[in-house]
């Protein structure tokens, strides 16, 4: 299985702890590297990733990681990272012919949640969604997470400004090649390059479906409050015996 990685964005947010954030370090190891490690063991086995912003800082950080670990990492560069974050996913069109998986370079999750996304049936014209269904989960910052609105697991809508939502986007995808022609229509036909615009797309062809992550671990390191519940949760699962919204991401 093929795992895209999203590495382009600037991440302001974060800059304090790093310039570049993908290397912005949680416990002492870079988000981008506890996220390809719980791909790994969610089944992953090649990756490529997209940087940008700092590119120049995240590939051969990357390219050393590789070799120590014995992973195959592709590098895709994405010239337009400033606009957004689909054009980052089109820029693999050239190197993924068959279904994938799809991540952000700042979402830690518990890897069982990618296994387990992948064991579902996946349309070959469309995508499956690993969504949170807590909606009291309080790793989970309502003022900047994606939502989603979907019945009897097909998604109707899906963006950050939605009043009447039952799910939160965790950031992982399982896709086909298909997602690449509805990242296209909508760039072209709506004006809108977002992930979750081509999302719109295959759920309007009734072609985007959810699978729920139940009490797994997911978040979302986009600032500096964030990163505080980051360290936290590790740290408590470090620690255990009780790990937080879930079991045990991967911790390397």
């Amino acid at each position: 299985m093929k795992c895209l990685i999203i590495a382009a964005g600037q991440g302001s947010r974060l800059r304090q702890k790093a310039e570049s954030k993908p290397l912005v370090p949680i416990l002492g190891i870079p988000l981008i590297e506890r996220v390809i490690e719980s791909a790994r063991q969610g089944g992953a086995r090649e990756f490529c990733v997209v940087s940008g912003y700092q590119g120049q800082q995240v590939r051969p950080h990357l390219d050393r990681f590789a070799q120590n670990r014995g992973l195959v990492i592709e590098h895709i560069v994405n010239r337009r990272w400033r606009e957004p974050n689909g054009l980052s996913v089109l820029q693999a069109r050239e190197h993924l012919r068959r279904p994938f998986v799809l991540l952000m370079a700042d979402h830690l999750f518990d890897p069982v949640i990618l296994s387990r996304l992948v064991e579902q049936p996946l349309d070959d014209r469309g995508l499956i969604l690993a969504v949170d269904e807590r909606m009291d989960n309080p790793l989970v910052d309502l003022d900047d997470v994606t939502r989603v609105r979907h019945t009897a697991g097909a998604i109707h809508d899906i963006g950050k400004g939605l009043a009447d939502y039952n799910a939160f986007d965790t950031g992982i995808f399982y896709c086909s090649p298909a997602l690449f022609d509805a990242l296209e229509v909508s760039t072209e036909s709506h004006g809108d390059a977002s992930l979750s615009a081509g999302v719109r797309v295959l759920a309007g062809r009734g072609r985007a479906h959810v699978y729920d992550i139940q009490n797994r671990f997911w978040l979302d390191v986009d600032d500096s409050r964030s990163y505080v519940k980051a360290e936290v949760a590790l740290g408590e699962m470090l620690a255990g015996p009780r790990p937080v919204g879930g079991t045990e991401p991967a911790v390397v």
